[in-house]
């Protein structure tokens, strides 16, 4: 038995628990979102509008942003019970339909291609249940055809488990796509999902196929997945991810200079602003976000995993104003956003 590789190649591995695979809520859009990637120009960001119910009638691919939000999620519980001082954005994000309300950061690739309709997972984090109850249903996703891990932190790995409710009822298996690295966390924090020898017979766990990827491009449903190597804190890697002409960094706090070429032409580079003043030893913070994204010159920007310090509206509203200085086309994602693109 082998662990597949970057361009098919595999490495054996004396484990008979890894399986290994041959290749791998109701608020949406009320309008035509303005950033469709085939549909406008330098300038065609504008306010998102609040969302409302939707009919599914997905014809072209898209990314829906699962969540948003950081480890801990926004509300805050330690914000809505404190007696002495109110969160204005956690209190904001108990209403429905607030952009404020955010947990794990996860992105969905709605793939179109002519074998099928592909839906491919960035990272299941801790509240990765409570997101896809809220999005799937609400946009007729039923399959999760791979999940690619960018790093083996909680908030990426810690729905492992609940994938089981796919595995036990929609599909047989669910293959996972992760740095070697992070699949020996796994083999910790998820021993029974990785080597199942020791589970009770008829027990509900999930059935996951691990496949180890290097810092290589590799293949998920004939859709090309290039890594993009960056640091998540001293010494600690994370990956981003670039697939088409669209670049993922959901967690990082340094991106290497050889990771930079792989940049270059991005039409959407979605990004890590975690506060809107500093950075901090693992996130970039706001002011970091924006130096990076002048220095790649992407088309235009979606920034993600943003703490409770950032207020959608407000932010947003001073990030437009730099289309008109700097002509940078720029907005906070929010949880369910979708968006069209071209792969």
């Amino acid at each position: 038995m082998g662990v597949p590789l970057s361009f098919g190649i595999l490495r054996p591995v004396h484990a008979p628990w890894i399986r290994v695979t041959r290749s791998m809520n109701p608020f949406s859009l009320s309008r035509k979102l303005p950033f469709s990637v085939s549909a406008i120009g330098s300038s065609g960001w504008s306010h998102i509008t609040r969302a409302s119910l939707h009919s599914n009638s997905v014809e072209q691919s898209e990314i829906i942003f699962i969540g948003t939000g950081t480890s801990e999620g926004i509300p805050r519980v330690s914000c809505l019970t404190n007696p002495i001082k109110t969160c204005p954005v956690c209190s904001k994000a108990t209403e429905l339909g607030s952009k404020n309300r955010r947990l794990n950061t996860s992105l969905l690739v709605r793939f179109f291609n002519p074998s099928g309709k592909w839906n491919i997972l960035i990272d299941a984090g801790k509240f990765f249940y409570h997101s896809a109850l809220r999005w799937f249903p609400a946009y007729g996703i039923r399959t999760i055809d791979a999940v690619v891990i960018t790093h083996s932190h909680a908030d990426a790995i810690g729905g492992l488990d609940d994938l089981r409710d796919w595995t036990n009822n929609v599909q047989p298996s669910i293959p996972i796509y992760t740095a070697e690295r992070d699949f020996e966390v796994m083999k910790k924090t998820h021993y029974y999902l990785v080597d199942k020898s020791g589970i009770t017979p008829g027990a509900a766990v999930s059935t996951l196929q691990f496949n180890i990827i290097q810092e290589e491009p590799f293949t998920v449903r004939e859709l090309e997945f290039t890594p993009l190597p960056v640091w998540h804190g001293r010494g600690y890697r994370s990956l981003g991810f670039r697939f088409g002409n669209i670049c993922y960094i959901s967690d990082v706090s340094d991106i290497p200079d050889e990771t930079y070429p792989l940049l270059n032409n991005c039409e959407i580079l979605i990004l890590d602003a975690l506060r809107p003043d500093r950075s901090s030893s693992t996130h970039f913070g706001l002011p970091r976000a924006l130096d990076e994204v002048r220095k790649i010159r992407p088309k235009r920007t979606l920034f993600t995993g943003m703490m409770h310090l950032m207020d959608h509206e407000k932010v947003t509203e001073d990030l437009m104003k730099l289309n008109e200085t700097e002509g940078l086309d720029i907005q906070l994602s929010y949880d369910g956003l979708r968006v069209p693109v071209t792969l």
